[in-house]
């Protein structure tokens, strides 16, 4: 727990923002800042580490979601290196509800590319090809982190759960489960696996989020190992 300590995982916000389901998870108050538990987190985070690591050790998905600038590098550094989907710009509205109308975006995307590359686009005016490129570049900048998306994801993991509220919104309604980092401003009854942390502060996220990544690859590594 000295790690969590040093990295800030127990800040929360101010008393008067706290939301009240969060406040078995508190320890108390200092300063006007609330102190959270971090004997809670330690547990919560363990079964969530579990949870991740099984479920890509069995070949699942696992969506990354962190708009928020403090996550965004974090959780795009993450996703490049367990070859995980994420999204880290903002999240566009039926990513899973309607999910065929994404995917079909993304093969939008991915053939607008290879006719570029191919030099597909040389049949096409100067003006054409200025606004292929612009499409190339809208869709890139929604899209480019769900390539890796080939179906419904089997886990969705939010950095902040009240930025990110529509992620959650969606990740429920399609009965996905939620793992998430639990502010004391949020409500940790929209996650599956809450996990009481600060979730504003780089050094907390990249602490925690590294702990996650870990676990990806842990389990990328299982699911690759020979089976006896």
């Amino acid at each position: 727990m000295e790690a969590m300590m040093d990295a800030g995982v127990h800040v929360g916000h101010t008393k008067m923002r706290r939301n009240p389901l969060m406040g078995p998870y508190i320890f108390g108050v200092r300063n006007n800042v609330e102190v959270i538990d971090l004997e809670k987190t330690k547990e919560l985070f363990k079964k969530a580490l579990e949870y991740m690591k099984e479920l890509v050790g069995k070949g699942k998905v696992v969506l990354l979601v962190g708009t928020q600038p403090a996550a965004r590098t974090i959780v795009q550094e993450i996703a490049d290196e367990t070859q995980m989907p994420s999204v880290t710009r903002r999240w566009i509205g039926g990513t899973l509800t309607n999910f065929k109308i994404i995917s079909k975006r993304i093969e939008t995307l991915e053939t607008l590319e290879r006719e570029k590359a191919s030099g597909g686009f040389e049949k096409y005016t100067k003006k054409e090809r200025l606004v292929l490129n612009d499409e190339i570049d809208r869709l890139k900048k929604n899209f480019d982190g769900l390539r890796l998306l080939k179906s419904m994801p089997d886990a969705v993991f939010v950095v902040n759960i009240v930025q990110d509220d529509l992620a959650v919104a969606e990740a429920r309604r399609m009965k996905i489960p939620v793992i998430a980092f639990c502010d004391t401003n949020s409500n940790p009854k929209l996650a599956d696996f809450p996990i009481p942390s600060n979730d504003d502060a780089v050094p907390a996220i990249r602490y925690m989020a590294g702990r996650i990544k870990a676990a990806l690859l842990e389990g990328r590594m299982a699911s690759k190992a020979p089976k006896t």
